[in-house]
């Protein structure tokens, strides 16, 4: 036998040390013992069913070493181990020839011994040839026809090993290969629920990173707006009311322009009145107008005179120069003006409607 592989594991190794002292007790043992066993035939029978239950075994430990090769890990181990059962195999078959050698061979010592027996009791040399000879004829028939039927046996037998080992590895490839396919498939739904998830989530927070930008933003300009108003309201405002405190105490003169556009007109209105001998109603109308606004101006001027002269009291502004009087006082109309226009006017001037009363406001800083 080689040397054992190294690439073997320790049960494997154990069980080719098993059969190797199996195969040496058998062919070292066994089959001499077998061979020169020369009765009487209870003996050789006993001898002979002792090594066939050894032949029995030897091949079990065999097939079991012959299925352990493909539980092996490597290639070269399972090439190593095939080898080493190849040629237990061979070796099986050459004990079993050895066997059924021995076995005649004690067979024929047997015969032998039992025919010089009747040889010596029958004296008989020519019975004795006859009877040998046919014996020896029956014997080997018998012992070829066995060796054929044992041969065929054990060929079916591992077809029928082979087969049936290819059908279990089958199987369980099957079995394998389906529960790899569901795992992957379940992986893959579970990948792809978990990338749809996590679109949705990377889009919504896409859409609040945006309005948290907006947000600040927005929230930036109010702040910088605020502070902005701030500024004007504590500095530039307050600043420049302190500055031009003085202008509250300037007259107002935009009144007194407006008087005296009025005082041009009513002197125009009565040149005219006095060069027309018949006022038409219409100039009548308008004439009477004129001096009505005339007068509602003059009394608007007049107040918003003595406001301003009432403001500055109050404001508590000590001065040795008196008050400036108005330049402007107050015209009133001429008795005879205001005589004439009436009588001129007559019932024309009851179905004008009087002009809108207003005063002027006087502006203060």
């Amino acid at each position: 036998m080689p040397p054992l592989p190294s690439a073997l594991d320790d049960e494997t190794t154990n069980l080719i040390a098993s059969l190797e002292r199996r195969q040496k007790d058998i062919s070292e043992f066994q089959i001499p013992r077998l061979r020169k066993c020369t009765g009487p035939l209870s003996v050789q029978q006993q001898y002979a069913a002792e090594l066939r239950d050894d032949l029995d075994a030897f091949a079990r430990q065999i097939e079991t070493l012959n299925v352990a090769v493909d539980d092996q890990r490597t290639e070269r181990a399972r090439r190593e181990l095939r080898q080493v059962v190849e040629e237990f195999k061979s070796a099986l078959a050459r004990l079993r020839k050895d066997m059924r050698a021995a076995a005649l061979a004690s067979k024929r010592a047997i015969d032998a011994q039992q025919v010089s027996r009747k040889e010596e009791l029958l004296r008989s040399s020519a019975v004795r040839e006859k009877q040998s000879l046919n014996e020896k004829v029956t014997e080997d028939a018998l012992m070829k026809a066995n060796h054929d039927v044992t041969e065929a046996l054990q060929r079916t037998l591992g077809l029928m090993q082979g087969e049936l080992e290819r059908s279990v590895l089958s199987t369980q490839l099957l079995e394998s290969s389906t529960a790899a396919l569901k795992s992957t498939s379940t992986t893959h739904d579970v990948l792809s629920s978990l990338m749809t998830t996590s679109k949705h989530l990377i889009t919504a927070l896409e859409k609040a990173d945006w309005l948290d930008r907006a947000l600040v933003l927005v929230g930036l300009l109010f702040f910088v707006l605020v502070v902005l108003f701030i500024l004007k309201q504590r500095l530039l405002d307050r600043g420049l009311r302190i500055a031009l405190w003085w202008t509250r105490f300037v007259p107002d003169f935009s009144a007194d322009e407006a008087l005296l556009q009025m005082e041009k007109g009513d002197v125009e209105l009565v040149a005219s009145l006095s060069l027309s001998p018949t006022p038409t109603p219409t100039v009548t109308a308008v004439a009477s107008t004129v001096l009505s606004t005339a007068l509602v101006g003059a009394s608007a001027v007049i107040a918003s005179l003595a406001s301003s002269a009432l403001s500055v009291t109050s404001a508590g502004i000590e001065t040795n120069v008196p008050p400036e009087e108005s330049p402007i006082t107050p015209t009133t109309e001429p008795p005879s003006v205001s005589k004439t226009a009436s009588l001129s006017l007559g019932t024309t001037s009851s179905d004008i409607a009087p002009p809108p009363t207003g005063a002027a406001q006087h502006n203060e800083l």
